[in-house]
């Protein structure tokens, strides 16, 4: 039976990750980084795909899971009839980009319990089985410029492609399996010693965790959810170059049988101000630092060329393929690499860039003037197209229109550039940018507002809503009690929310050009939470956040969406921007001026 996606645990090491899921099986691993060819891919068709599963040979009676206090590091308990068996998975952080480990470690913790080992190692997403051979130490697996070794005590045995053993683990005992990946160009590195490295490792996740500054009382029930999100956001960062990716995964349903299925181990501009706020809020300079000058680093060219996202070192091309020998998560299909979007007019992403740049500036992350030429070209360009249609923050595939979120965004940008003048002495034409500023404003009330819905609308002469538009006054653009924002979020409320949780807009009323429906998106339920703590309705406010962080998984993890229907997760997984939302809505509510409110702070 196929695992559900809230079902998996989630390891890393800062290059990669691995998916874990409840039965003991590794589904998903990509090596050496998230967006190489995966050579576990079951979480997409089946086994075959290439699986790692280590779990008991007998009839399991009972299992459960956790996280080490403060790490990444998974331990799997399973209870048999004969003793319980512990299977403890994580990743150790790399020497370098070339040999990248993962660790499974089974430790007896009663009785005796007899294991099974099924390893299923393919290369491109299934597609290519690699020439294995034994060693002495286990076994080396090559194919084209892939090689794996896999270290264990354990015989191993080749059966119809595939490599098998069992073994049999009684209490206090550990047996331990380390597959290492590195190019087959190369030699091979055999650092061992796991129960070393599992120490280091636990060492070193305690101490990054134990720096999380959540302003509250290390007792209070929100914290242990806060330093969860924040090593997930961490674990989704690429360590090289400072790139924080969205998910670790590709082609997870946002409507499971359906084509919404998108591949999300990239980086989006869209995220950077909400990303930033919520590590500079939780103590994380240094990260901060490190994601502001990949967002610098990957823009930096002419601002036309401006992308809505890029890969983890800056990578422009994001070629979508498809990938049909793959049968996808639970029959969705198409199976996708890369991401179209990425060749979209979007217009929102010049605020992002420049309300993320504003945010470090006032955070005094780096010295301002290394941006401050590049920002003022960026509105130099934006000046010329803030009156085109795009395809609007959600990457719309069913043709441009203008969207009130857009227009929002570019207002947002032109406001960052008035603050560096004003507030940070800055140089720049500060009187010419207010006409411009004033003259978006001008066009997204008379335009973006609708007499007949009583509400800002998704785009201007429809009539559809969009969670976007809960943001207006988190930018600072209307007052959180303006009548025109308070109608629009209680539109929202009416109109966009199914058992509670918010929709990004209802596909039948958008020009999103997909079939099929999808979840409820879990950034904006916490987008809501943050809108709501804004107006000063705190009870109800407290009372959606409650509810977001009880769709957790048990192991505190969030996907991209959730479906009330039928209480699954769904969407790539764990993502990003979901924890990014909890972060900064558990601040929104614990602190008198929280992030959205700090974003505001510029007007």
């Amino acid at each position: 039976m196929k695992q559900q996606i809230e079902d998996y645990g989630f390891i890393g090491n800062m290059l990669s990750c691995a998916l874990v899921a409840r039965d003991g099986s590794i589904d998903w691993l990509c090596l050496p980084r998230f967006d190489s060819d995966a050579c576990f891919a079951a979480l997409l068709g089946t086994e075959e795909n290439g699986r790692w599963k280590i779990a008991p040979a007998g009839q399991i009676r009972r299992v459960s899971r956790a996280y080490r206090p403060g790490t990444p590091i998974l331990e799997t308990l399973f209870e048999t009839a004969t003793g319980a068996v512990k299977v403890i998975d994580f990743m150790p952080l790399a020497e370098d980009e070339e040999h990248v480990d993962i660790l499974r470690i089974v430790r007896g913790e009663r009785g005796r319990v007899e294991m099974a080992v099924d390893l299923v190692l393919r290369f491109d997403y299934g597609r290519s089985a690699p020439w294995v051979r034994r060693t002495d130490y286990g076994l080396r697996a090559v194919a084209g410029p892939h090689a794996v070794e896999l270290r264990t005590p354990v015989d191993l045995v080749g059966i119809d492609m595939r490599t098998r053993g069992t073994f049999t683990v009684g209490a206090g005992a550990e047996v331990p399996f380390a597959l290492t990946w590195h190019p087959s160009y190369r030699p091979p590195t055999h650092r061992w010693d796991p129960a070393k490295r599992l120490a280091e490792t636990e060492h070193w996740w305690q101490d990054w965790s134990g720096r999380c500054v959540f302003r509250c009382d290390d007792g209070h029930p929100w914290r242990e959810a806060v330093v969860r999100s924040m090593i997930t956001i961490k674990l989704l960062s690429y360590q090289p170059t400072g790139a924080i990716v969205a998910a670790g995964t590709t082609s997870l349903p946002e409507d499971v049988g359906g084509e919404r299925n998108w591949d999300y181990r990239y980086c989006w501009i869209r995220d950077a101000t909400l990303t930033l706020l919520a590590l500079l809020t939780t103590g994380y300079r240094e990260e901060a630092t490190a994601w502001r000058r990949w967002m610098l680093r990957a823009a930096a060219g002419h601002p036309k060329q401006l992308q809505i996202m890029y890969g983890l070192g800056g990578e422009r091309r994001l070629t979508e393929i498809e990938l049909p020998w793959l049968a996808g998560y639970e029959e969705s299909k198409p199976v996708r690499i890369g991401n179209a979007a990425h060749e979209q007019l979007q217009i929102d992403v010049y605020g992002e860039l420049m309300d993320a740049l504003h945010v470090g500036r006032k955070s005094m992350l780096e010295p301002s003037h290394t941006s401050w030429n590049f920002q003022k070209v960026l509105l130099a360009d934006l000046e010329t197209k803030w009156r085109e249609p795009d395809e609007g923050i959600w990457e719309m595939r069913g043709g441009r229109r203008h969207f009130t979120h857009s227009r929002l965004m570019a207002w947002v940008a032109f406001d960052r550039g008035i603050s560096a003048v004003e507030d940070f002495g800055l140089s720049g034409p500060a009187e010419h940018w207010r006409e411009v500023r004033e003259a978006i404003c001008d066009d997204i009330l008379q335009n973006g507002w609708s007499d007949k819905r009583r509400s800002f609308v998704q785009f201007y002469g429809g009539d559809a809503l969009d969670a976007s538009l809960l943001l207006i006054p988190s930018v600072g653009f209307l007052p959180p009690d303006d009548a025109r924002v308070v109608a629009t979020i209680e539109a929202i409320q009416r109109e966009l929310v199914e058992d509670g949780l918010v929709l990004r807009y209802r596909p039948e009323d958008s020009p999103d050009g997909l079939r099929g429906s999808e979840g409820t998106f879990l950034v904006c339920s916490f987008w809501l939470v943050d809108a709501l703590t804004m107006m000063g309705r705190l009870d109800e406010a407290e009372g959606l956040f409650q509810r977001l962080l009880s769709l957790r998984n048990d192991l505190g993890l969030l996907a991209e969406q959730y479906d009330p229907k039928t209480c699954r997760q769904l969407g790539n997984f764990p993502q990003a921007f979901s924890h990014v939302g909890l972060v900064n809505a558990a601040n929104n509510l614990i602190l008198a001026r929280g992030p959205a409110e700090h974003r505001a702070d510029s007007t």
